[in-house]
């Protein structure tokens, strides 16, 4: 048996190795150096250039934006690596081969081989590696060791200096960028825009969503600096036509080249998805050379089967019904307000319950204001994590926000939800649901109250 590896099996392991990187500086803890990851890469050999790479920025729609790339790369038969964060459930959701999680088994082992070599790191820096890099570091050593024919990779948190931009991806993806972590990223989505659009590099293509002004203007400064191509949503590709399906929405689809994909049913809600779908197509066409001054398109039949089985857990996803059970990770306002867009158009309730536990370090009020308008009442509460905002204080917010007679404070979760299926089950006329969201850790506890997998 290894150092550190226990005999109670797996899940047993797996919650030492969390225990070992829990210990290490947390995701929303940031020192903007690539010195640790980059010594990490050269120890291990460079892993990370042993595939090519599609690298994924943005403020919100970066998770199903990569998943629906992993799905269409996966329908052209090519063995693909993902990297997401964070997790909705399990760490392991954070590393996947050929669209699945790696086992509780893969990810203790893949920790252990590179465990020595994060120690020789931590030895000579001056800051020890933090535990988004080192997983980062794991992902890069697991795609190389299966190996994958491309990794589609999701920046942590901005992009110029995030771990994860050790890669040299030859498709960077942009999608739509709003005001978060504003006291590291900048407090203009212009500032932002500069640090995400660091992952372009050069002589790539940039696959840029419909974007505020100010950022458009830097991405496509950075664009130019690069000698890089860009896609821009709207004109060398976009959403034609959309319509509300049962179970999701069918659109049509405008490629790099012109090329309209007709009738791909998506089954998820939400106009923002949709957008999220002609990045994600456009992102692959930009892989595979197609469109553009290249000509050709994309297998119709396969880009039709892949966005069929697209799922995106945590993203307006039902999780029961009588009444209906909604859980969508939104974090902030920009997420906020396409939620309840989609909420208007895919579902017709006639009172809608929130229930509602942020991280700390958000734009709460700003979330809180933006779910005003649609929520009758809200239960505010208190997810697991230390990054939780306390219950008192999220309370207080909201009485602000809703008046205090539309307010209700549950501090536990599984009490919150039940308060809000109670308040739910008062219409009459039925028609009423529940929404559970403000943070993607909040989601994921209730997904495991739900019994979701």
């Amino acid at each position: 048996m290894r150092p550190g590896e226990s005999d109670e099996g797996p899940d047993a392991e797996l919650r030492a190795v969390e225990v070992e990187l829990s210990k290490r500086w947390p995701e929303n803890k940031l020192e903007p150096s690539l010195d640790r990851i980059r010594a990490l890469m050269d120890i291990l050999g460079q892993p990370q250039n042993s595939y090519p790479s599609i690298h994924i920025t943005g403020t919100n729609g970066k998770t199903s934006t990569a998943r629906m790339v992993e799905q269409l790369l996966g329908a052209f038969e090519l063995r693909t690596g993902r990297y997401t964060s964070p997790h909705v459930e399990s760490v392991t959701e954070r590393i996947s081969l050929d669209g699945a999680p790696i086992s509780a088994e893969r990810f203790v082992e893949t920790y252990r081989d590179i465990e020595p070599y994060v120690q020789m790191v931590d030895a000579g820096q001056p800051i020890p590696m933090s535990f988004f890099e080192v997983l980062t570091g794991m992902a890069y050593a697991c795609f190389a060791d299966a190996p994958v024919d491309v990794a589609v990779v999701e920046v942590g948190m901005g992009g110029s200096w995030d771990a994860t931009n050790v890669i040299d991806a030859s498709v960077a993806v942009i999608t739509p960028v709003g005001l978060d972590h504003t006291d590291k990223l900048g407090e203009t989505t212009g500032l932002i825009a500069v640090e995400k659009s660091g992952i372009i590099k050069q002589g790539a293509l940039a696959v840029v969503a419909q974007q505020p002004l100010d950022a458009a203007e830097s991405i496509l400064r950075r664009a130019v600096e690069m000698d890089a191509t860009v896609a821009r949503e709207g004109m060398e590709f976009g959403v034609i036509r959309r319509e509300v399906a049962v179970g999701g929405q069918l659109v049509t689809l405008r490629g790099l080249g012109g090329h309209e994909y007709e009738d791909v049913f998506i089954p998820l809600h939400g106009a923002y998805q949709a957008h999220n779908a002609a990045l994600a197509l456009t992102a692959v066409e930009a892989f595979f050379g197609v469109g553009g001054s290249a000509g050709g398109a994309l297998d119709e039949e396969k880009v039709r089967r892949a966005f069929s089985g697209v799922s995106s857990p945590g993203r307006l996803e039902v999780v029961r019904r009588s009444p209906t059970v909604i859980l969508d990770a939104a974090h902030n306002p920009h997420g906020a307000e396409a939620a309840v867009s989609a909420l208007g158009e895919a579902f017709g309730f006639t009172k809608l319950v929130g229930v509602i536990a942020t991280s700390g370090d958000k734009d709460v009020s700003g979330l809180l204001e933006a779910f005003e308008p649609v929520l009758a009442e809200v239960v505010v509460t208190q997810n697991s994590t230390h990054r939780a905002m306390p219950v008192d204080r999220l309370a207080a917010l909201a009485v602000e926000i809703f008046g205090e007679d539309r307010v209700q404070v549950e501090p536990r979760l599984d009490d919150a939800i039940e308060a809000a299926i109670t308040l739910a089950e008062e219409e009459d006329l039925g028609g009423a649901g529940v929404l559970v969201t403000g943070s993607v850790i909040t989601v994921g506890e209730a997904r495991l109250l739900f019994g979701r997998k």
